[in-house]
């Protein structure tokens, strides 16, 4: 798999070309990607969401589909956010972007998940189980309900990049 992210100060996630996903560790034996018996699986779902961001049904909870395209993604703790490379020079010109960027941006699409603890984001296309074997990342959420929203910011004609913001909603 080619790699777009240069390696830096985050750690990045990339997909084979599908979406990636959050699935909570909690039921991540129930994602069973692109391997099922079923004539829609798991994975074809994924690809099904319109959009920055969906949700999906994952044994009793839900796993949120980062949608759109499938951009190099890193969570940023300290914004609550996941951030999408689709084109920049570096990480750092990048990642210098994203404060402005999340005061200007238009959100989109908003949805409300309600997560039981912490999360794993990876390639759609793979079995839950797996998800530790293959690229990942995992996101330590406090369980809870969260608002979830989407934009997409440009701030030099050179770097864009998505925005995967996760607000916490108070009980």
């Amino acid at each position: 798999m080619a790699r777009y992210a240069e390696p830096g100060a985050l750690e990045w996630v990339e997909s084979g070309g599908g979406p990636l996903i959050a699935v909570p560790e909690t039921v991540l034996p129930f994602w069973a990607g692109a391997d099922s018996e079923e004539l829609d699986t798991d994975y074809d779902r994924a690809c099904e969401v319109d959009g920055y961001v969906g949700l999906l049904p994952v044994g009793d909870s839900a796993a949120l589909v980062l949608g759109d395209e499938p951009a190099s993604t890193a969570y940023l703790p300290e914004h609550a956010t996941f951030v999408r490379w689709s084109a920049g020079h570096s990480e750092g010109e990048l990642l210098a972007q994203v404060p402005a960027a999340l005061e200007a941006a238009v959100w989109e699409h908003e949805v409300h998940w309600r997560v039981p603890g912490p999360v794993v984001l990876f390639d759609s296309a793979w079995p839950g189980g797996e998800a530790g074997h293959q690229e990942h990342l995992r996101i330590p959420l406090d369980a809870g309900r969260y608002t979830v929203r989407a934009a997409y910011a440009q701030p030099a004609p050179e770097t864009w990049f998505g925005l995967v913001q996760l607000r916490r909603l108070a009980h």
